[in-house]
């Protein structure tokens, strides 16, 4: 079994939690996504190691209510990234200039889902 240290020391695990919000006032520690992607020295996702290793680049959504989603991140032609669970574009959750921001320990990020934008805090970034 192949592990992810051993093709780039460049993956990374970020937790993503939602950040203050209608209905969240306080945010929400139960309710976020949980990534393996690889960054850049900026902390920036790094598109060549996305490139050679897509298959590796895993998204995980979770709520309070136990409810799971288990994706990849992917990457649109022109750059735009997004999370990806099915066949299809009807489930996939566009990231809002994902590739500009920065996956850094307290900076925010923001996620479009269900025809809604959320921001969601970066909680921890750790090598896998």
């Amino acid at each position: 079994m192949t592990l992810v240290t051993d093709l780039t020391p460049r993956f990374r695990h970020v937790r993503l939690l939602l950040a203050r919000e209608k209905g969240h006032p306080g945010g929400d520690q139960n309710a976020g996504y949980d990534l393996l992607v690889p960054l850049d020295e900026e902390g920036q996702l790094d598109p060549h190691e996305w490139k050679t290793h897509q298959a590796l680049c895993r998204v995980r959504r979770f709520n309070g209510d136990g409810e799971t989603r288990v994706g990849h991140l992917r990457r649109k032609p022109g750059g735009q990234w997004y999370f990806d669970y099915e066949a299809g574009d009807q489930d996939d959750e566009i990231g809002f200039r994902l590739g500009e921001e920065r996956f850094v320990t307290g900076e925010y990020v923001s996620i479009g889902r269900k025809n809604a934008l959320h921001t969601y805090q970066v909680a921890r970034v750790e090598k896998p």
